[in-house]
Parts: C-alpha cells; sequence; structure tokens
C-alpha cells in the first residue's frame, strides 16, 4: 500500500509542508530539550538535531478524534493537524519525534521495533504500553504539572490529561516499581532491558498480561473515536445510533474493568513477590514505605476497596514479619512482646488502628 493510500485510509489529506527552516527549527529545540530533560542517557545533542532535521513535517486535514500530530515511518514523515498554531507544532512534535528516534527497521524499510512495541508479520505486541510510554517522557519534556482528571468513572492524577491518560496511568505504575529510567531508556533505545526488570521483579506472565491489557484499553478507545465520528455524520437519531451508542456504553465499561484488573494485577503481582524478599527491619521498612507511597500513583473509581483491602491485609502480614525478625527468626515471637517497642512497631500500629477504623470491608473489585 502506498503511503497516499495509507494517508487516505486514515482520513489525512495533505495541505503543505513546511518550510525547511521550521523544521530544522523545531529539531534544534526538541534536541535540546530530550538532552537536558534526560542528560544522564548519553544522549548527543548534534547527532540528535542532524537526525531530526531530516525529518519531513506537513501541515494536513486530520478527521476528528485523532492526534494532533501523526508520525508516518513509511516516508519518515509527521502530519500536523491544520489547526495546530504554528507557535505550538513544537510541542506536538515531541511525541512524533521520539517515535522516530525509536523505530528500528530492516533493510527492506519494514519496521521491526518501535522502543516498547514489536512488529510482527500477523499482530502488533505493546503499541498501548509504548504510547503511553513515549508520552510520559514527551510530558516531562515539556513539564506538564499534574491534573486530576476522570475518566469512564476512574479518577487519578496525571501529567497526562489529554493523551493515553488511563495507559499513561497504568505505565506510571510500572515505572513506580522500576525506576523511571529504566522505562524511558528503553522505550528511547528500543531495548528489553525494562522488560526484563519487570519481569524479574513480577514474572513474564504478568508483564505480558499488563502488556495486552494496554492494547484493549488502546484499542477500545480507538473504537470509540470510531463510533463517535459516524454519529457524527447522522442528522437523526435513529435504532442505528443507539446500537451505536450502546456499542459506545459497553466499551466504556470494558475499558474501566481492564484497567481495574491490570491495575491489581500490578499491585498484588510485585507486593507479594516482595514481601517474600524482605530478609531485614530495613527492607521492610522500605517495603511499607513503597506500599503506601503507590497510592498517590492508583485510579479510583465508586465501590473500589481492592487496594484498601490489600493494605490492611499487607501492614497484619508485616506486623507479623516485624515480630519474627525482630526475634530472631522465631516463627513464635510474634507472641513476644519487645520492652521497647521501636519506631518501626509504632508506625504499624498506629496505621493498623487507623486504617480498620476506616476502610471498609466491602467486596473487592476484581
Amino acid at each position: 500500500m502506498s503511503i497516499k493510500s495509507d494517508l487516505k485510509k486514515d482520513g489525512i489529506e495533505v495541505i503543505h509542508k513546511l518550510e525547511t527552516l521550521k523544521i530544522n527549527s523545531i529539531a534544534k529545540s526538541i534536541a535540546s530539550k530530550l538532552c537536558q530533560t534526560f542528560p544522564s542517557y548519553e544522549l548527543n545533542e548534534n547527532e540528535l538535531f542532524m537526525k531530526l532535521s531530516r525529518l519531513n513535517m506537513y501541515k494536513a486535514k486530520m478527521p476528528e478524534g485523532m492526534a494532533e500530530a501523526n508520525y508516518y515511518y513509511k516516508n519518515t514523515s509527521i502530519y500536523f493537524n491544520e489547526h495546530i498554531p504554528v507557535e505550538e507544532m513544537e510541542e506536538f512534535a515531541i511525541h512524533e519525534c521520539i517515535h522516530y528516534l525509536q523505530e528500528i527497521k530492516d533493510k527492506r524499510n519494514y519496521l521491526l521495533k518501535m522502543g516498547l512495541c514489536n512488529y510482527t508479520e500477523f499482530k502488533i505486541y505493546g503499541l498501548g504500553l509504548n504510547e503511553a510510554a513515549v508520552q510520559l517522557m514527551s510530558s516531562k519534556v515539556i513539564g506538564i504539572p499534574k491534573d486530576y482528571v476522570k475518566y469512564f468513572g476512574i479518577s487519578f492524577e496525571t501529567t497526562s490529561p489529554s493523551y493515553y491518560p488511563l495507559e499513561c496511568c497504568l505505565v506510571n505504575q510500572l515505572a513506580f516499581i522500576t525506576g523511571e529510567d529504566i522505562l524511558f531508556k528503553s522505550t528511547l533505545n528500543s531495548d528489553d532491558n525494562f522488560k526484563i526488570k519487570f519481569s524479574k521483579l513480577t514474572s513474564q506472565k504478568v508483564f505480558m498480561a499488563i502488556q495486552n491489557a494496554l492494547d484493549d484499553i488502546l484499542f477500545a478507545e480507538e473504537d470509540i473515536i470510531k463510533l463517535n465520528n459516524k454519529i457524527a455524520l447522522i442528522d437523526d437519531r435513529n435504532k442505528k445510533v443507539d446500537d451505536m451508542v450502546q456499542k459506545i456504553d459497553n466499551l466504556k465499561e470494558k475499558i474501566k474493568v481492564t484497567f481495574l484488573r491490570t491495575q491489581n494485577l500490578i499491585i498484588s503481582s510485585y507486593f507479594d513477590k516482595a514481601f517474600l524478599n524482605i530478609t531485614n527491619l530495613e527492607e521492610l521498612e522500605n517495603y511499607r514505605k513503597k506500599l503506601y507511597d503507590i497510592k498517590a500513583y492508583l485510579g479510583f473509581a465508586e465501590g473500589y476497596t481492592f487496594f484498601n483491602n490489600y493494605y490492611i491485609e499487607k501492614m497484619s502480614q508485616l506486623e507479623h514479619k516485624y515480630n519474627i525478625l525482630e526475634n530472631g527468626g522465631i516463627e513464635t515471637a510474634i507472641h513476644v512482646k519487645p520492652k521497647h517497642e521501636s519506631k518501626i512497631m509504632s508506625i504499624f500500629r498506629a496505621i493498623k488502628k487507623l486504617v480498620f477504623g476506616n476502610f471498609s470491608k466491602n467486596e473487592n473489585m476484581s
């Protein structure tokens, strides 16, 4: 399929190509900002500029709901929505320029890998994961502050309120567990280091389940956009419209359930395994702090109680493990009360009292 056919299929109609001076200006600024934002990634600003300046950039008419800018690897080009003011193009170009830097092609110009996304003959794997990781990088480069948002009944804080917010929320949880640097380096260098690290902290099966869930959310969102565009073309409300509205509602519910189940999997798979590896009081305190801190990265919905219930359970297990470690590894040490209660033990007792007093014991949302 030709580039022209690809563009037509996606509803993109080219208006004109950007001037070379404008392309160079965007390339220079983005190269500089990437180096400033990620100083430890061994990026060369001049090399980045030379590479980015080779991109073709166009203004184009785009369908409603489509991203404001799109990168096409087949002709190394970025297409900007005609409505974007010239002075704002750079902001939208960052995400697409990172995609360009990610790509790994074979000798026939076929795309093999793009960051955390793998392209095979029959299927693409990790598209949602990669889009979210690239967007988190872009938000960091731009310096977007956190905003509290609500999508499909799920409320959370994010630095990407407008683009892939649900995917970014989940991937941000992964970054909290592994560390942000290894996620972003793998995203930029198209290597498997992030996947390997997260799989070691949980399992390869868990990583694949999360990767697939992110793709499911992304594709369901795209289906909603397509349905909304079809509805917009119909003047009168009829059964066909009602059927499409019902499909949209079903897709929204599917997204919500998939998000919460994936979040629950991230929490339980990591913290269950990490709990087994606690061997001393310092590790125990670090675990307690991380379990508490992850709450700021989560999404919450009406009736969602999984994290609160999980937190209560793990705090009780930590108290047990603390007594065992404090008393020389004796299993029955849970019955032994130290003469002088430590700071950590005091924290457990205070949190336990607070938690059990305030958390409800409703059914978990699976």
